[in-house]
């Protein structure tokens, strides 16, 4: 237990990084086994909370792949993914506009509201914020083979930024689901990544968040202890090239400097199984997770 004086100091290093973000914009991706785990994610919608109670403007934005295949296994429908893409023919697309769009989107918002916040579900029947186009991958010939047709699914080319800033001005965290509408009015299913990306960019977001079940980058993949809590993009590619980001980091390490070129300012991989992982990685000098930034000039 902390005395009270160490109390007091752990409020006085918070204070320096509360002065730092306010009035900033930071954008929180949820998503994968986070929104299946009810401990979890009552302490990070709890951040949430704090974060915007003490002048930040949190905006979440969510997927739902585990709550769409519990769907799509009940209606007798099996998931097909295409490099990394869930295929979105009509049948698909209606469960995850219902549990993706509708029920995990306003489960969110919900349980803000259960937490002393104010959140506002953003979704095709409140209010979209999100506007695409249908998203072609290219085939095994590269540029020039045959694309690849995967159904109803997007990428965003637009974000309602008035809208969401609105929601922030007035002490509401945004919660955003990740559809689009096409340039028909069709709607398109997006990668959550992909589309926390997209709004961190328009809204000029001082932080973009990946809630991940890892605790960040590690020097070795299987010692928690030997996470790095810091790296420039450059440390991020050299770590890659000489094989200690491995496996399935390699992806999500190469989408966040993808993100840094668009730029966003600090991109976070944090573990939000860790109770206040949010908190403790934004209001503590040395975090709980890897955060990586531009090369320093």
């Amino acid at each position: 237990m902390l005395t009270p004086t160490e109390k007091a100091d752990v409020l006085i290093e918070a204070l320096g990084w509360i002065r730092q973000f306010r009035d900033k914009v930071t954008v929180i991706k949820l998503g994968g086994s986070l929104l299946d785990d009810v401990d979890a994610l009552r302490h990070l919608l709890v951040d949430i909370v704090f974060m915007e109670t003490v002048g930040m403007r949190p905006v979440v934005v969510h997927g739902g792949g585990a709550a769409i295949n519990r769907a799509m296994d009940a209606a007798g429908l099996t998931p097909k993914f295409i490099q990394g893409r869930r295929y979105t023919d009509p049948a698909t697309l209606e469960i995850v506009e219902r549990v993706l769009g509708y029920e995990t989107n306003e489960h969110i918002a919900d349980r803000i509201e259960e937490f002393g916040g104010r959140a506002a579900p953003l979704n095709f029947r409140t209010t979209n914020v999100l506007w695409g186009e249908k998203l072609t991958l290219a085939g095994e010939g590269g540029e020039g083979g045959e694309e690849i047709d995967l159904g109803s699914v997007g990428t965003v080319s637009k974000v309602d930024r008035t809208t969401i800033n609105n929601l922030c001005f007035a002490g509401t965290v945004p919660v955003i689901p990740s559809m689009c509408l096409g340039p028909n009015g069709e709607k398109l299913n997006v990668n959550a990544d992909t589309a926390a990306t997209a709004v961190a960019q328009a809204m000029g977001a001082e932080k973009l968040i990946y809630m991940s079940d890892v605790n960040g980058v590690r020097l070795k993949k299987d010692d928690p202890e030997t996470l790095i809590h810091s790296l420039t993009e450059t440390e991020a590619r050299d770590l890659i090239n000489n094989g200690t980001i491995e496996r399935g980091m390699i992806p999500k390490v190469e989408a966040c400097l993808d993100t840094l070129d668009k730029g966003i300012r600090k991109i976070h991989i944090i573990d939000g199984r860790v109770r206040h992982a949010l908190l403790l990685e934004i209001y503590t000098n040395k975090g709980v997770g890897t955060e990586i930034i531009k090369d320093r000039c």
